[in-house]
């Protein structure tokens, strides 16, 4: 690689009309790459968080809508064991008590991930479109509105049929946030800001459960509706600040709209920084190109054709992983501490500090963990160790008569959502936000977030089954399942989970394009700007098939 010594100013210094219409293998063109690139990899964290305060404030409010999905996820789940909900939802069963029927809790319990479903196979459609940031703000607009069904709902069909309609903009949330980090930070920055999408799933169950636990004793209906309306407050300020976001520098290169691009890249950096956004809009210019080259398009379908299939795949394991580790009984179990014996008051006692754990977790991911080793090993090691404490929690409730063990299990579901959050639960969001093509990369992001939405509705509708006492009644016995699950994940990722850590975009691109078998992807050397060295290739690694995929393959510098 060139040092920005070699490469004189002027040699570099393209018009962004030049920058449009440059061929992929224009000398100048990749000189201008070459710098940004280098000034990128040799940046370390601290330097890269002193150069891109507004990235990273931007990110971080464009996660913090998320707060509302993980918020709305703790309160349904945990209403179950809820004794005024119950009562005005649910039936009275003779020595049980009020409880809602396992179908009324599968149905609430899926409601707003079906809606979700389609929010994000719309949002696919509608950033590709508009962008993210009007998507954003106008999806806020209508969760406004929404959020009245269910704070209102005088019966359990219309706060099943709010759930639904909440869902399809907490699915453009979800979706959003993670891509829109991945295109706005630089690569030592990437995994921080796409994992803290999760961190904002846990504020918003943070402070599901500590509203639960503080109005558990109230004996009117204001019990439940309080926590419904207090989600009001996030588009009330998160709407306004929104409106001076950035858009995507990648969205506004891929119509076109290069002087945006490098207006939105001049927002997100400091200007003391010292670096040349010129260098950075020409390195988001090359991927481009060079993904259009490996006739990569921009459409559902395209995230299944050629080597695009594998990397969806990739995407949308990693992401459904996160339930089949155990996420529906271990995480949140309010429910399962209730049938295991547990009081009302240490039920929700146990569900605050399991989210504070959670919490803890993912703080120690960020500083132990993520820095240090690949996304690879972190998620393999995760799995196994949660297919472990699963199958302790089984063999256990041989002896949930006892107190003593009863509370051990409750403690091991507090592990488990410590690994979780340590592990899988981090990059579960990290991996699909990077691992798609960046033209693809929303959509892809979209695809894997239902893949997560289909496993979770179906395991939603199985959970209750499982646990509730009027149905199979399982209890502890319900890990078992969850262990097999988690077993399958992990065997799933040692064959097909390839490490991203530390690669650019448009490496992975020919990684994938020249079908890099998942284990080999850390010691792997891709050269991609280099344009004389490119152009000695017999065959350029640029592929628009199958067939030139595997006939490519001795294209890469290894």
């Amino acid at each position: 690689m060139h040092s920005n010594e070699d490469i004189d100013a002027e040699e570099t210094d393209l018009l962004l009309p030049d920058v449009l219409d440059a061929d992929l293998y224009n000398e100048q063109l990749n000189q201008n790459v070459e710098v940004g690139i280098e000034s990128e990899e040799i940046m370390p964290l601290w330097k890269a968080i002193k150069a891109y305060p507004m990235a990273i404030f931007w990110c971080l409010v464009v996660s913090m809508c998320v707060v509302m999905e993980g918020y709305d996820t703790v309160l349904i789940g945990n209403f179950y064991a809820y004794p005024t909900f119950a009562q005005k939802y649910g039936n009275y069963f003779p020595g049980v008590g009020y409880q809602l029927t396992a179908a009324w809790q599968a149905g609430l319990g899926n409601a707003a991930g079906i809606g979700a479903f389609f929010g994000v196979l719309a949002n696919g459609y509608l950033v590709n479109s508009f962008g993210q940031k009007p998507v954003l703000i106008g999806s806020l607009f209508v969760l406004s509105c929404f959020i009245f069904m269910t704070f209102f709902a005088p019966n359990i069909i219309v706060l099943c049929v709010g759930e639904v309609l909440c869902g399809l903009p907490w699915g453009v949330f979800a979706s959003t946030a993670p891509a829109y980090a991945s295109e706005v930070l630089p690569l030592s920055l990437r995994v921080y800001l796409t994992t803290y999408t999760n961190m904002c799933f846990i504020i918003g169950q943070i402070i599901a459960a500590g509203i639960l636990d503080g109005l558990v004793h109230l004996s009117t209906e204001w019990s439940f509706r309080i926590p419904f309306g207090l989600q009001w407050v996030w588009p009330a300020f998160l709407i306004p600040l929104l409106f001076f976001a950035p858009e995507s520098p990648w969205h506004l290169v891929r119509i076109g709209r290069l002087e945006e691009a490098e207006k939105s890249l001049l927002r997100l950096q400091r200007k003391s920084a010292g670096i040349d956004v010129k260098h950075t809009l020409a390195t988001i210019v090359h991927t481009n190109k060079l993904e259009e080259e490996l006739a990569i398009g921009t459409s559902y379908w395209d995230c299944f054709k050629s080597f695009e299939r594998r990397r969806t795949l990739i995407a949308c394991f990693a992401f459904g992983g996160q339930v089949l580790s155990g996420l529906n009984f271990a995480y949140n179990s309010t429910y399962f501490f209730q049938q295991i014996g547990l009081s009302t008051s240490q039920t929700y006692r146990l569900n605050l500090g399991g989210t504070a754990i959670a919490l803890l977790g993912t703080l120690l991911s960020w500083f132990l963990l993520l820095p240090y080793f690949g996304r690879r090993t972190i998620y393999l090691w995760g799995m196994a160790t949660m297919c472990v404490i699963l199958l302790l929690i089984g063999v256990l409730n041989v002896r949930t008569t006892s107190n003593g063990v009863a509370t051990t299990q409750a403690v091991l579901t507090l592990v488990w959502t410590f690994v979780y959050q340590l592990t899988v639960g981090q990059l579960g969001w990290a991996i699909p936000a990077e691992i798609g093509s960046t033209r693809l990369r929303q959509r892809t992001v979209c695809v894997a977030r239902n893949a997560y939405y289909i496993v979770s509705v179906i395991a939603g509708a199985l959970e209750p089954y499982f646990m509730n006492p009027t149905q199979w009644n399982l209890k502890g016995y319900t890990a078992f399942v969850w262990s097999g699950t988690a077993m399958l994940t992990f065997i799933w990722a040692y064959f097909k989970l390839p490490e991203t850590k530390g690669r650019r975009y448009e490496e992975l691109d020919i990684l994938f394009a020249n079908d890099v078998p998942a284990r080999k992807f850390e010691t792997f050397q891709v050269d991609a700007y280099r344009a004389e060295q490119m152009e000695d290739f017999d065959a350029r690694p640029l592929v628009t098939s199958d067939k030139l995929v595997r006939g490519a393959r001795s294209a890469i510098a290894g």
